[in-house]
């Protein structure tokens, strides 16, 4: 299997210090495999590395962190395929989730898969993004 790793700068601008979370926790922020790029648990850290208090700040970082990596690899949010969302207090957060998710997030709609949790990596994050595109050149 041939499997490239996306490198996510050390300077970008929508990551910022939160890049050497790759390096510390050994993990890359996104694979391309056989056609598709599969995107590491984004969470809502802000460049500076703090954490936002509201849910619709926190998704919307989490967002914008995986369009970056959707760009990095010449591809915006219609090549995502399916996602996946982890959720700190649920009932709480999903309106506020789902408001800051139509702001961003356009059809073509990927599957996308909610799921509730008792917590995160770092007290104060309320939601973790995955997520799945597909290389509009992958032969099939």
């Amino acid at each position: 299997m041939t499997a490239h790793t996306v490198e996510v700068p050390e300077d970008n601008a929508v990551f910022g210090q939160t890049t050497s979370a790759f390096a510390s926790f050994g993990y890359s922020a996104a694979v391309r495999a056989h056609g598709l790029l599969f995107i590491a648990g984004t969470i809502g850290r802000r460049a500076d590395g703090t954490i936002p208090d509201t849910i619709e700040e926190q998704t919307e970082i989490a967002l914008r962190k995986i369009e970056e990596i959707l760009r990095l690899e010449n591809l915006d949010t219609s090549a995502l395929v399916d996602v996946t969302s982890y959720h700190v207090d649920i009932r709480r957060h999903l309106p506020g989730f789902i408001e800051a998710k139509k702001r961003l997030v356009r059809a073509p709609y990927p599957t996308w898969t909610i799921i509730g949790v008792s917590g995160l990596a770092s007290p104060g994050l309320l939601v973790e993004i995955r997520a799945t595109a597909a290389y509009p050149d992958a032969p099939w």
